[in-house]
């Protein structure tokens, strides 16, 4: 006689099978039935009950992000359903495998216009590469597999829409997983020896190359640093490439454009031969798609070539490898005046970074949470960055290695990412330090789930930077330039809110509260709870470093540098000129 399983629980065990332990989602009656099969597989998988469908969305999307391992989420009918989309488009935009379950009506009340129930399929077609309504019992778990196959073979969402009655039926116990073929690993590709060739010929030929490197080079820290050295060739990275090489490594001068260090961008208005390597920059066209420099771009993905730029020479291979490869073949070059200009700018941009850091006197600025972040965090820190202003100062001011990780919602950029990136931090790796820094804006959309970081006992370190404007923006209507309208927020003491929902809030209003502030925090999450610091700042910006800052620009004046605290900032040819790099 053949052994019967109920539907739902087969689904799940499909799900574990691939290393899934736990997930995210929220309870409705159209879901009852998953909600039913997690009751009874509470002790292989655990479910992690967000206060908002979103907020699970963006936590799965972020186990995605920091494990490479398929996050899931699940959603009710219509209203639940909805609320999961912003979080699969964050994995869509990210490309990260995410499985969504969402929820129907029984299979016997569709089509009757029944309470909720809507044709969700339609909706989700955009952002998943995988959209399936179960039709029979029987085969969801095959489907569920399917779907999670599909999730890793395009780096995408896929979608499951179960009817509600399905999961409860009882279906043969077959082995329904295929799990076994994900330790297939895929090989990588290898670079073409004579482009390679062509590529160092091309450095050669150049007075100003500059490495572009994203995070598809992460792995190969000191591969890069040796190479940026035998080279002379200072490095430019993207965004979340921070941490792939060390923030104190003399050659990194930092992410560009508006995220930026003042040197990255002038060397991108300086150089004549950008090398990108396992860089997909959102910003490329806006930053240099107009730039005269070659352009030598190395990626694993063909698909992306000549996106960034006019292309004089694509090279598929992936970046540890192409690196490799181009060192061995390359030559030592002598002493370089242009990497000692850029490396003595670079020098001054970070002493002018830690005076701002330095301050004790006046009001309570963000350069001075980022001091304290940096003074306690744990060399194998997790930072989840959300959205807005935080963006920028994070990528200046967070000091960090190889051994961090940071984690933000990158080309989607939906503000209320920091808790769930920050839960699914914990939850991945339980024994490192796990920061969330948002500002008011972003963290009053999600902070209801400071309740769920409580209940199940995440200690997170929660850092508010409260300013009372949605900062990131009133910057963009000031460089329009138009009035600001509809940028100021409405102020709350987030400290006592954490405190409402059970969770130790500190107030912060003046510097000189900010060192025991951090103290009281990490005695906090040493004894494992989560904690939150309001850290009530002025709305200052900081230096708008993707003006025009060369010197024979009209926005680098004694004015400007007085207006920014700057004045001991100088323009990058004044560096090129000291070292005879002209």
């Amino acid at each position: 006689m053949v052994e019967k399983i109920q539907a739902g629980v087969a689904m799940l065990k499909v799900i574990e099978s691939w290393g899934v332990d736990h997930i995210y989602g929220y309870p409705g009656g159209s879901i009852n039935s998953t909600m039913d099969s997690l009751q009874k597989e509470q002790e292989n998988i655990k479910y992690i009950q967000v206060r908002h469908e979103q907020v699970g969305a963006l936590a799965a999307a972020a186990d995605a992000k920091l494990t490479g391992k398929v996050g899931v989420a699940f959603g009710s009918a219509g209203p639940g359903a909805v609320n999961l989309l912003n979080g699969l488009y964050d994995a869509k935009e990210d490309h990260v495998p995410v499985l969504a379950i969402v929820g129907q009506v029984p299979h016997d009340r569709m089509n009757y216009d029944y309470f909720q129930e809507f044709n969700e399929a339609p909706m989700f077609d955009d952002v998943a590469v995988y959209n399936r309504v179960v039709m029979t019992p029987e085969s969801l778990p095959y489907v569920i597999d399917k779907a999670i196959r599909m999730a890793y073979k395009e780096n995408g969402v896929a979608v499951v829409i179960i009817p509600n009655d399905f999961g409860y039926v009882q279906i043969p116990d077959n082995h329904y997983s295929t799990e076994r073929t994900r330790n297939q690993e895929q090989p990588k590709p290898e670079p073409d020896v004579e482009m390679v060739r062509e590529a160092w010929d091309m450095i050669k030929a150049a007075k100003y190359p500059v490495f572009h490197l994203g995070q598809g080079a992460r792995g190969a820290t000191k591969e890069i640093e040796q190479l940026s050295e035998k080279l002379q060739i200072p490095i430019i990275i993207t965004g979340l490439a921070k941490g792939v090489v060390p923030d104190d490594y003399e050659g990194n001068v930092g992410p560009s454009n508006r995220a930026s260090s003042k040197v990255a961008n002038e060397l991108i208005k300086k150089t004549d031969l950008l090398i990108s390597i396992g860089a997909n920059f959102p910003f490329a066209l806006a930053v240099y798609g107009d730039r005269p420099f070659k352009y030598i771009q190395v990626d694993n993905d063909q698909a992306i070539f000549g996106r960034h730029h006019s292309l004089d020479l694509g090279i598929w291979s992936d970046a540890k490898l192409f690196i490799e490869k181009l060192s061995e073949i390359s030559d030592d070059v002598a002493p370089s005046p242009f990497y000692k200009a850029a490396v003595a700018a670079q020098k001054d941009w970070r002493t002018y970074l830690k005076g701002l850091m330095d301050r004790t006197e006046g009001p309570l600025e963000y350069e001075q949470v980022y001091k304290q972040i940096n003074r306690v965090a744990e060399e194998d820190a997790v930072f989840s960055m959300d959205v807005g202003d935080n963006t920028i100062n994070s990528f200046r001011f967070l000091d960090m290695n190889p051994k961090q990780k940071i984690l933000t919602s990158a080309l989607f950029a939906t503000m209320g990412c920091g808790i769930p990136g920050a839960m699914a931090s914990k939850l991945s790796f339980p024994d490192r330090q796990v920061f969330n820094i948002a500002g008011d804006g972003a963290f009053s959309m999600v902070m209801q789930d400071m309740i769920t970081e409580k209940r199940y006992n995440l200690p997170i370190i929660n850092i508010v930077t409260s300013n009372r404007h949605l900062s990131f923006i009133k910057s963009e209507q000031d460089d329009v330039p138009q009035a600001e309208f509809g940028v100021d927020l409405t102020d709350a003491d987030y400290a006592k809110i954490a405190e409402g929902m059970g969770v130790k809030g500190i107030k912060v209003d003046t510097p000189d509260q900010l060192e025991g502030a951090f103290d009281e925090a990490m005695k906090e999450v040493d004894a494992g709870r989560p904690v939150l610091i309001d850290a009530n700042i002025t709305d200052k910006r900081g230096i708008p470093v993707e003006l025009d800052l060369s010197s024979e620009g009209s926005v680098y004046t004694p004015e400007f540098l007085k207006k920014w605290d700057a004045e001991q900032l100088k323009p990058f040819d004044e560096y090129l000129a000291e070292y005879s790099a002209e």
